[in-house]
């Protein structure tokens, strides 16, 4: 080897010499990277909820209630109550220097796109505010959310509603991330950890997401017990049950369900 060096050229012998004495070294394991913490799934907070019943019960489809009007209504309700516990923690804790990126458990990253498909980086505070913005836009919407009786929902609600859900969960994965200890501190983890049992009870319910949407909480989500599913969806995304063929598919929300808030 020595002799052939010496007709190599100087950068190529010193190309070598690192990688025979990169071969030549003990193997060294690479040390492991440190455990993403997971506070929330701590018993002792994990159990903290303000309410002690079976959520699923109040999430199903209530007997003569049309299933658009449902999903619709419970989504508006989910927004507003998402919204009050993201307002405790706007500005001071998550803002764009604290939360430069949109970040959730398991290392994932969130990335907007807009209504034309085109992606980009954006803060965390940035991302929530499109995020509700558009929901906003779609409870304002009458051709959405219809109020008026004899309104129609439009053919696409559906997909408009699972597309406000998936939001709102990675709101929540956000939350869970990055500031479940600030929601500690005030206290606040219970009504935190009850809102998400009411949530993914809902999700499940009506099989608003698929599971790629929630795996980034899917070990709260078994720590929380939220995985036995006991019965079939109310009704599959897509059909109309025989209830509201006979009420003439008036497809409208009441007005009084609830005001939408200002962002």
């Amino acid at each position: 080897m020595s002799d052939l060096a010496t007709y190599l050229p100087r950068s190529l012998q010193e190309g070598m010499d690192w990688l025979i004495g990169r071969t030549s070294r003990k193997d060294k394991k690479t040390p492991p990277l440190s455990e993403e913490p997971r506070p929330y799934l701590d018993p002792q907070y994990s159990k903290a909820k303000v309410i002690d019943l079976d959520i699923r019960e109040i999430v199903r489809l209530p007997t003569g209630f049309e299933y658009n009007e449902w999903i619709g209504s419970t989504t508006l309700s989910f927004f507003n109550n998402i919204n009050i516990l993201y307002s405790v923690l706007v500005n001071d804790y998550c803002n764009n220097e604290s939360c430069p990126s949109m970040s959730a458990p398991n290392n994932v990253q969130y990335t907007w796109q807009d209504e034309k498909g085109k992606k980009a980086k954006c803060t965390a505070p940035q991302y929530i505010e499109y995020a509700m913005s558009y929901a906003e836009r779609q409870f304002k919407d009458e051709n959405v959310f219809p109020t008026k009786y004899g309104q129609v929902f439009p053919a696409d609600f559906q997909s408009i509603i699972q597309r406000i859900n998936r939001y709102f969960f990675h709101l929540l994965a956000h939350i869970y991330h990055s500031h479940f200890l600030h929601l500690l501190q005030f206290e606040l983890h219970c009504h935190l950890n009850s809102i998400f049992c009411h949530y993914v009870h809902f999700l499940q319910e009506f099989d608003m997401l698929d599971p790629k949407d929630t795996y980034v909480l899917e070990d709260l989500i078994e720590v929380l017990q939220l995985n036995n599913k006991e019965s079939q969806p109310s009704e599959p995304l897509g059909e109309t049950s025989d209830s509201d063929k006979e009420r003439g598919n008036i497809n409208s929300i009441d007005s009084k369900a609830g005001a939408t808030p200002e962002q």
